[in-house]
């Protein structure tokens, strides 16, 4: 009995038993056994083994392409290549013999698929043509793939693979490069068909690169792409995955090495790859990928791909990656000072707003919300405002660095840098804390800006009329006040009380009072001073120790240093305790050359001695700058004045040198001498110890209120200094 050679195939070419495939359709999930038996596809499922307890199931079964990749590295083994090869590396070093080849699809037939049929008693005569059964099969393959059975179809080249090709038919054949790229082609359709055959195109295409085969280009891009979805760890409802993908960008990279250019990955594809894993948080990988495209292959990503990169870097509190990803962003070719015209360019420059806060970088903060503010394309918006306002964060971030920065313009007195952040402010959707409208209107009182002051004190309460700040407080009207006083501007001086009164609903107050007295001050009006003095006491107004500094002024003037002595008697029957200031400025109204009054200021100078070794000796409460009494340069300058008069004295014949020099020189030498006293050596040490916290904004700026008073009575008296 004679059969047909083409009953071969069918029959197979065993004597006793042969198997005839039915080709129909199982019923049952035909994708169960697939899911089951593939390759994990993402991290966040992928299990992840430590080198040291690595076996050859782990490998074979549950590792990831990065966790291959990882545990070659933890064993000092190259960890480039494909799946294979690594796994290849990996079970040589825990002691498998066997070969990792993967096939390139687990996709079984099921037993209803196959029906055992025996014969006996036929002999057969093979005239077929020994390549039959491999045309057949590829013709088979083929059919499939053009019907769209993308499983059938890897799963018959897995059958050619196993039973018909060599390594030679691999490297060599044409055909058999034609049929892989028609298999991949078959796989990558409808986006990989919702990524379920992610794994069989991975493993074709690590067999191409293996085998040098060439890489349709655009068909190897799709499948990268596509590989890609929005679930846990980039799959696809559980399909495909950033692993996969990683692995395919690895094998076309491989075959790249000969530089054809049909085998190059697209920008595209390198960027669905940095994007899925900026949204892993997987920062550090993104951002080599991303360097990798920008410096290697000179791609340009777009601005939603660096923008993805910084965003996750930023979640993950990783600050210095977010400069790098901006440092990769100017490489590529992006202006910071056109990027804001995009939104994903101005979440790029809101990342580093958040990310200069967190480093108090105040420039660089500045520096992106200034190019921002120079885009085009944002209109009828302003740039910087939309990069502010774009997230809670970015607000957040841009009025803190603002804030910083207005009060580092304060520390340097730089008042026009300090106006020039306050009025930027609004401009970019950031309301100015009440601490920074204070600073402002201070540094500019504190340098004489009297006309700046006013304003910005006025549009202050403009703002609390309308209930967006909090209202002025009463030491920042007195500060502009003394601003408007010490340059002579009455008619300014008038606004502001007018505008104080309407504020604080007062018209009597420390502030109105202490106006008052030093303008009898100016006048050398000791007695109009102790009448304003004796008025505030009646009216329950005490009066501060600006107040009392002030009526010493007015002695000044006068030339009445027995005055003087006195309110420094009078201050300490109120409980209350001098300062520099003050007995500076009483010392100043001994400077007339009569004896009399050498031997009052020698008495106080005793008074400011004593008072200095008991502040050295029980230490000071509050701040040092106008709580002390310890002597400071202008202290020493009056004392030397005292000096030259005591000379002048002792020369006209008032008293006798030696006597001069035992008794009233003593104080006054010990004042000019002070710093070299341990006494002052040891304040000095308490004062370094107890220095003020460069944080405590609102210290600062009731010092600098302060300071203000104190030059504006310094300057009603300095005018008589001799």
């Amino acid at each position: 009995m004679k059969i047909h050679p083409a009953a071969l195939f069918i029959l197979g070419s065993s004597v006793t038993d042969a198997f005839i495939t039915n080709r129909v359709t199982p019923t049952k999930n035909i994708h169960q056994n697939d899911v089951r038996r593939s390759t994990v596809r993402s991290v966040a499922a992928a299990p992840s083994a430590s080198s040291e307890s690595l076996t050859e199931y782990d490998v074979r079964n549950r590792l990831s392409f990065r966790e291959l990749q990882k545990a070659c590295r933890e064993l000092g083994l190259d960890s480039s290549g494909t799946t294979s090869v690594l796994k290849a590396r990996l079970l040589e070093s825990v002691g498998s013999v066997e070969e990792a080849a993967e096939e390139i699809a687990d996709i079984p037939e099921s037993e209803a698929d196959t029906v055992k049929v025996k014969l006996s008693g036929v002999s057969f005569v093979d005239a077929s043509d020994k390549d039959f059964d491999r045309k057949f099969l590829t013709d088979a393959i083929v059919n499939k793939c053009e019907r769209g059975h993308w499983k059938s179809a890897t799963r018959g080249l897995r059958k050619l693979q196993k039973n018909f090709l060599t390594t030679e038919d691999l490297v060599g054949d044409s055909d058999v490069h034609s049929l892989y790229a028609t298999v991949l082609d078959a796989c990558s359709k409808d986006r990989l068909h919702g990524a379920r055959a992610a794994e069989p195109a991975r493993k074709i295409l690590e067999i191409m690169a293996e085998s040098n085969m060439p890489i349709p280009t655009k068909i190897a891009n799709d499948c990268v792409s596509n590989c890609v979805g929005f679930g846990p760890g980039g799959t696809h409802e559980g399909f495909g995955g950033i692993d996969p993908a990683l692995a395919m960008l690895n094998a076309i990279e491989s075959s790249c090495s000969d530089a054809v250019e049909t085998t190059l990955v697209t920008s595209e594809a390198y960027a669905k790859v940095v994007e899925a894993l900026a949204g892993e948080g997987v920062v550090e990988e993104a951002i080599m990928l991303l360097r990798a495209m920008v410096v290697e292959h000179s791609f340009t990503p777009t601005l939603s791909t660096f923008s993805a990169v910084s965003s996750a870097a930023v979640a993950n509190d990783m600050n210095e990656s977010v400069l790098q990803v901006m440092t990769l962003a100017k490489a590529a070719g992006y202006e910071l000072d056109n990027v804001a015209s995009a939104d994903a360019g101005r979440t790029l420059l809101a990342d580093g707003v958040i990310i200069a806060e967190r480093l108090n970088n105040l420039a660089l903060g500045l520096r992106l919300l200034s190019a921002a503010q120079k885009a085009e394309g944002c209109l009828p918006d302003r740039g910087d405002d939309l990069v502010a306002s774009s997230s809670v964060a970015a607000q957040r971030a841009s009025t803190i660095i603002h804030r910083r920065a207005i009060l580092a313009a304060v520390e340097n007195d730089d008042w026009k840098l300090a106006v020039r952040i306050l009025d930027m402010m609004p401009k970019r959707s950031l309301t100015p804390a009440t601490s920074c409208w204070r600073n402002v209107v201070t540094v500019c009182a504190k340098q004489k800006k009297s006309r700046k002051a006013t304003a910005l004190l006025l549009d202050w309460v403009t703002l609390w009329k309308e209930g967006k700040v909090e209202k002025p407080p009463l030491s920042t009207f007195n500060s502009v006040i003394n601003a408007c006083e010490s340059v002579g501007e009455e008619e300014l001086t008038l606004v502001v009380l007018e505008a104080m009164k309407a504020t604080h609903d007062t018209d009597g107050n420390i502030i109105t009072f202490n106006i008052a007295l030093k303008r009898f001050a100016k006048l050398g009006n000791p007695m109009g001073c102790e009448g304003i003095i004796v008025s505030m006491i009646r009216e329950g107004v005490e009066p501060n120790i600006v107040s009392y500094t002030t009526a010493i002024a007015a002695c000044v003037n006068a030339g009445d240093p027995a005055l003087a002595e006195e309110w420094l008697q009078r201050i300490r029957s109120r409980g209350k305790a001098p300062n520099f200031h003050t007995y500076n400025t009483a010392l100043a109204a001994c400077l007339d050359g009569k004896f009399e009054s050498t031997k009052i200021g020698s008495r106080i100078a005793e008074q400011m001695i004593q008072d200095s070794l008991k502040e050295v000796r029980t230490g000071i409460q509050g701040n040092a700058e106008f709580k002390s009494v310890l002597p400071d340069t202008y202290s020493k300058k009056l004392a030397l004045s005292l000096m030259k008069q005591l000379r002048e004295n002792w020369r006209s014949g008032d008293i006798d040198m030696k006597e001069a020099k035992a008794t009233l020189r003593v104080p006054l030498l010990k004042i000019v001498d002070f710093d070299k006293s341990e006494e002052a050596k040891l304040a000095k040490k308490m004062k370094e110890e107890d220095s003020p916290s460069s944080s405590d904004v609102a210290k600062k700026t009731i010092s600098s209120e302060e300071d203000i008073s104190y030059e504006a009575v310094e300057n009603t008296y300095r005018r008589a200094e001799v």
